[in-house]
């Protein structure tokens, strides 16, 4: 069975989803008689649209064609020239792209730009293609409201909430196809976040890697919550390509220079001998990141809650039962806790998706809570 250009287009923007911020993933085909004759997606900047990299492969095939992309194409001279401008040029006859770009400087020129210019713009999907379409730019979305990335809490849970047996162990609670999911967030995320409790309890590489166990390069950040400066220069994600931000209190004296050049150090004020959160997140929202996991132990996991900084929960819960109350639970936030249901965290937009007996529990905090 032939893959429809628009689902292709989709798979092409999933695979630049977490390596181009702080430009949106966008995947684009470009489509003659029935035949894919380019395809393209978006190129970390300086490099090209998606767009124009299709076009490009098509060359003159473009003449003529139909051009299927997962966003409307930018119409302003920002990093990279206008696509509508590139899609007018090859002479383009039809566009189908389901979703309207949300930054106020395309928001709808884009296709204003194309009808105006003769070409047939078509914004018809599937509910799945849309919905695949919109979650391929929630970052992207978020960012733009708020200046900071959308921040997603990963767990994995045992059945009675127990992230580990109460002498730490908790390799494995889920399964392999689990874990492979993780993977691929992590793939898709602009920077993972973890604590020193982590770092030195499980030794994490933090890195995205295939089937074949090797080593994506992704995420291009990983982060490290440090209040104090205890990162060692033998962990291992030390040893993982890209850069390490290591977040020490601003009154720590630490240096990197015996650990590695891809360790930079952000300082910040403290909240009761902590990390303030909202250091780590403004310095994440300078750097143009969109999408941000945290993957990390109950202190951490419950400080990001508490502050206010989690935006989406995506709870891997695995058919075993630890049944131990001195095991710990995914978040641990200060005493006391909450005293009404009604003040309790809740989601919205749930989905729920089976992955060879563990259930995937995705959704977003509910805006109020924002």
């Amino acid at each position: 069975m032939r893959i429809r250009p628009l689902d292709r287009a989709i798979e092409l923007a999933e695979l630049a989803k977490g390596g181009v911020a702080p430009r949106p993933p966008v995947g684009a085909v470009v489509v003659l008689d029935g035949e894919i004759v380019g395809e393209g997606a978006t190129a970390p900047r300086p490099g090209q649209h998606a767009e124009t990299i299709a076009l490009d492969h098509a060359g003159d095939r473009a003449k003529g064609a139909t051009l299927y992309c997962t966003l409307e194409p930018h119409a302003f001279q920002g990093a990279a020239p206008p696509c509508t401008d590139a899609i007018i040029r090859a002479g383009i006859t039809r566009i189908v792209s389901p979703l309207e770009d949300p930054n106020p400087r395309v928001s709808g020129n884009g296709f204003r730009q194309l009808k105006s210019a003769g070409i047939e713009v078509v914004r018809e999907s599937s509910e799945e293609q849309l919905r695949s379409a919109e979650l391929l730019i929630d970052g992207f979305a978020h960012y733009l409201k708020t200046r900071r990335p959308l921040v997603t809490l990963k767990m994995a849970t045992s059945l009675d909430g127990k992230i580990a047996t109460r002498t730490g162990d908790s390799q494995w609670i889920t399964n392999a196809a689990s874990r492979a999911r993780v993977h691929e967030m992590r793939r898709q995320a602009d920077a993972v976040i973890t604590g020193i409790g982590t770092v030195l309890a499980d030794d994490p590489r933090l890195s995205a890697r295939n089937v074949d166990g090797h080593a994506t390069g992704r995420p291009f950040l990983r982060v490290v919550v440090d209040s104090t400066g205890r990162m060692q220069p033998y962990v291992a994600l030390l040893r993982e390509p890209g850069e390490v931000l290591w977040v020490v209190g601003d009154d720590v004296d630490v240096r990197t220079g015996n650990l590695t050049d891809s360790v930079t150090i952000l300082k910040s004020s403290l909240i009761n001998g902590r990390v303030d959160l909202a250091v780590v997140i403004g310095e994440l929202g300078t750097r143009g990141l969109h999408n941000v996991m945290i993957e990390a132990g109950g202190e951490l996991a419950g400080a990001f809650v508490q502050s206010g900084f989690v935006d989406k929960v995506a709870a891997f819960i695995a058919p075993k039962i630890i049944g131990d109350r001195s095991a710990p639970g995914p978040i641990a936030g200060p005493q006391p806790g909450i005293a009404s249901i009604g003040d309790a965290l809740a989601l919205e937009q749930v989905t729920h998706t089976v992955i060879d007996g563990d259930i995937l529990v995705e959704g977003y905090v509910h805006q109020d809570r924002m």
